[in-house]
C-alpha cells in the first residue's frame, strides 16, 4: 500500500508544483526523484511527504450553491 499511496500523493501535489515554498519544492522534487527509482519511502519521508500534502492539497468544502436559486 506504500508505493501506491506515495505515487497517488505524489500526483496530487504535482498541481502546486508553482506554488511551493523553496525548501519544499526542494523536498518534493527530491520525492519525485525517489519515485522514478522505484524506491518506497521510510516511514519519516512519507511522514513529509503527508504534511506537504496536508498544507497544499486541502480538500476544501464544496460551497452550496442553493442560496443563489430560489426553488
Amino acid at each position: 500500500m506504500g508505493f501506491r499511496e506515495q505515487k497517488k500523493l505524489l500526483e496530487e501535489l504535482k498541481r502546486f508544483e508553482n506554488k511551493m515554498a523553496p525548501k519544499d519544492l526542494e523536498a518534493y522534487k527530491m520525492f519525485i526523484k525517489r519515485e522514478k527509482d522505484e524506491e518506497e519511502f521510510d516511514t519519516v519521508s512519507m511522514a513529509r511527504l503527508k504534511e506537504l500534502h496536508q498544507k497544499y492539497f486541502a480538500n476544501r468544502p464544496k460551497p452550496d450553491l442553493s442560496k443563489y436559486f430560489k426553488s
